[in-house]
């Protein structure tokens, strides 16, 4: 009590030890890693701090099991997409994120034919289907926006501040808005011959059917015709499109179109079952 009153701890008292199962430790490190190879240099320091601090208080026996977990426990290749080049934007990013610092972009958007100069309030960013995805408030367009971070050019942080809605909650929003409405379903007969490849490279995420003769009916949605036109065509004789009428008429053309480049180069092309048929001589 008093001016100079307050606390103090018994001489000789300190904090027990922080005990790890080998379990524990190895969701530790592995998480470590994990975050490096999400996140690049942002965390790398932080990461090398870390496992270096849980190689110090763990005991040998611990760590020699830990280390064993982890030589066989391997992840990696979580993003697909090589994003070394844009690390230094994810870096920038994620300061401003913290900071609640205003970012300029110069960002070239999907199929556009110039850049962009954007002043943006970053909310967060979220790795989607091996993407790194900025969302944020664009003061160009005066509205939520969800930028992918291997089209911006170039990313600045600004002196001014924004202040991020209370009741905004990142994880919400990208699960409304990015939320797969399929613009066509599509219907395809596969071969009993490609039958198990389809299903073990596919069956995850395609509603399949399987015939009597060993053959499968796939059915999926898809945004658009093109990914699913090169898709079919992949599997050559082997697949046949029921529906729709227009991924029947496009898969066509593209055949068509292949056969007939070639057809242009003076080579000789032999087409079985091509006579006819939907591809003339």
């Amino acid at each position: 009590r008093g001016p100079y009153g307050g606390f103090s701890l018994v001489r000789g008292y300190k904090l027990p030890p922080l005990l790890f199962t080998a379990e524990e430790a190895t969701v530790l490190y592995m998480g470590a890693h994990l975050v490096r190879e999400l996140w690049g240099q942002t965390y790398d320091e932080a990461v090398t701090a870390a496992t270096a601090k849980l190689d110090n208080v763990l005991p040998d026996d611990l760590r020699e099991e830990v280390a064993s977990s982890r030589r066989s426990l391997v992840i990696g290749e979580l993003t697909p997409r090589d994003y070394r080049p844009w690390a230094e934007t994810i870096h920038i990013l994620r300061q401003c994120i913290e900071e609640q610092r205003c970012v300029s972009l110069t960002y070239h958007s999907y199929g556009a034919q110039a850049d962009t100069e954007r002043v943006v309030d970053p909310y967060g960013l979220s790795l989607q289907w091996g993407l790194w995805y900025l969302v944020g408030h664009c003061r160009l367009r005066r509205e939520m926006r969800t930028f992918r971070v291997d089209r911006i050019q170039k990313a600045a942080p600004l002196k001014e501040r924004f202040a991020r809605p209370r009741d905004f909650s990142l994880r919400e929003y990208l699960a409304r808005s990015m939320r797969f409405e399929p613009a066509h379903t599509v219907t395809v007969w596969l071969d009993a011959s490609v039958a198990d490849s389809v299903r073990e490279r596919h069956g995850h995420w395609i509603e399949m059917t399987d015939n009597p003769d060993g053959s499968l009916t796939a059915r999926l949605g898809v945004a658009s015709l093109d990914w699913v036109t090169g898709w079919v065509l992949s599997y050559g004789e082997a697949a046949k499109v029921l529906h729709p009428p227009e991924l029947i008429q496009r898969v066509v053309e593209v055949a068509r179109g292949a056969l007939g480049r070639y057809k242009a180069e003076g080579q000789t092309v032999g087409v079985a079952g091509c006579e006819g048929s939907a591809f003339p001589g």
